[in-house]
């Protein structure tokens, strides 16, 4: 008896009406991202190994999802290796190539081998998918779509303003009023950190800071006294526990907080450019908070912090993220070559816009409408139409048998194509067609062009 098919844990399929509402949610990014000026790029599914080991940390490393060697790939295998079943050394010798385990990495890899034809600034963006070797939970997959937009080659910090404004016309084009684009700077924390005399526990320090809003005030300071972290120094980032105020004010206190730091001042200022002409141009609907506990990516950025929390309304993990890096291409050699980019989640904005019903009732994979089959004679007439509807871009096709008309009319409800187009022994007379709205029942007889005004 042969075995239930099924896919591999944290992977999925996807049926026609959610590829549809994905695709949706992936043209509008790749629309805007094209309008900002960012070019496409396609890198391969896979990488040499080398190319992408050591570059996330151990524990990246381990969910690089590897790719055996062709043919008999124990036949260059380390055999001390082999035998001393040392799975983590005999991987070099039998995989020498694994699947991608982000689009940043392969980006960094692209920009410096074709360095002498890219012309830089070079914009670029891309939407393909990507492989974790992780735990498979809710909104957690081992296969999934990035979609990133970077800029390299240039230190401006217009660059940050206008990744704000190409976050916010994205989540307006989608109907996400109310997303917030959280700003920090890697500079600001580490400036807290040498005012309070931790500059040994930035990571410490900032970890603990970031889990603010889930264990509180007093959660934070037991953390970092287990750290290490004196309570003098907690003393002197008591503000920072009730940071409130508009961007504006924030960024004041920060100035008072950071006086004595170089490298904090310096944050400042680059936070200050960024909002203050962000405020001055406006935006839609998006809402711009300056988040002094947002510390994501410390291991690789070095200006700007970016993330995005979908509208209050709905209870989601962040929807986007990104940042400023000064030398994401130095680990191929490339040094001093200064970028900045941001993400967009699609699992999580494809989540959130479901959940506030925001998909357009037109976004579907099902056809506009269905000829009812009659015979060959009659399918030959409907397929002269069909021709040239699709000619102008309408979704129609033929029911293909012909079968009970009970059937196919049932067929066109499962499918829930709207319409059904008839066509019988006199509509061929009178070189019209019938149309019957499959939701309401009214049926109406038309000729060509009425046919189409109706489907368009």
């Amino acid at each position: 008896m042969a075995s239930k098919p099924s896919i591999p844990k944290g992977t999925r399929d996807f049926s026609p009406a959610e590829v549809a509402k994905r695709q949706y949610i992936i043209q509008i990014i790749k629309s805007n991202f094209e309008k900002f000026g960012f070019q496409p790029i396609e890198t391969p599914s896979f990488e040499n190994s080398d190319t992408l080991m050591g570059k996330y940390g151990e524990e990246g490393d381990r969910l690089i999802f590897k790719i055996l060697n062709s043919g008999d790939y124990l036949a260059k295998a380390n055999a001390a290796h082999l035998e001393n079943k040392d799975s983590t050394k005999l991987t070099s010798s039998i995989s020498e190539k694994a699947l991608r385990y982000d689009l940043t990495v392969p980006f960094a890899r692209y920009v410096v081998q074709h360095q002498n034809d890219i012309e830089f600034p070079f914009k670029r963006y891309q939407i393909q998918p990507v492989w974790r070797a992780d735990r498979p939970q809710k909104g957690r997959f081992r296969e999934f779509f990035q979609c990133d937009a970077d800029v390299v080659g240039s230190k401006s910090l217009w660059q940050e303003v206008e990744l704000v404004q190409l976050y916010d016309t994205v989540f307006t084009e989608l109907g996400l009023k109310g997303a917030t684009i959280k700003i920090n700077n890697r500079k600001i924390l580490s400036g807290i950190a040498e005012v309070i005399g931790a500059s040994d526990k930035l990571i410490d320090f900032t970890v603990a800071l970031d889990k603010l809003d889930k264990i509180g005030e007093d959660g934070v300071k037991k953390e970092m006294i287990e750290k290490g972290i004196g309570a003098a120094a907690i003393e002197k980032v008591q503000p920072l526990f009730n940071f409130t105020g508009s961007i504006t004010e924030k960024i004041e206190k920060l100035a008072l907080l950071l006086a004595t730091s170089e490298e904090g001042m310096r944050g400042v200022e680059e936070l200050r450019f960024i909002c203050e002409n962000v405020i001055k141009l406006g935006l839609s609907s998006a809402i711009l908070d300056l988040d002094v506990t947002l510390a994501r990516g410390l291991n690789y950025y070095t200006g700007a912090i970016f993330e995005v929390a979908a509208p209050k309304e709905v209870a989601m993990g962040s929807i986007g993220g990104g940042g400023r890096y000064d030398d994401l291409t130095g680990i191929f050699g490339l040094k001093n070559m200064s970028g900045v980019g941001i993400s967009f989640g699609l699992d999580r904005i494809y989540l959130v816009v479901e959940e506030l019903n925001l998909f357009p009732e037109t976004v579907t994979a099902t056809s506009k409408a269905l000829f009812i089959n009659y015979g060959d004679a009659e399918a030959f007439y409907a397929l002269q139409a069909i021709q040239k509807l699709r000619g102008e871009g309408v979704k129609v096709e033929l029911y293909p048998d012909n079968a009970k008309m009970a059937k196919q009319f049932q067929h066109a409800d499962k499918r829930n194509i709207p319409y059904a187009v008839i066509v019988g022994e006199q509509e061929i007379a009178s070189n019209s067609f019938s149309l019957k709205n499959l939701i309401s029942g009214e049926q109406v007889l038309l000729d060509f062009e009425g046919l189409k005004k109706a489907l368009l």
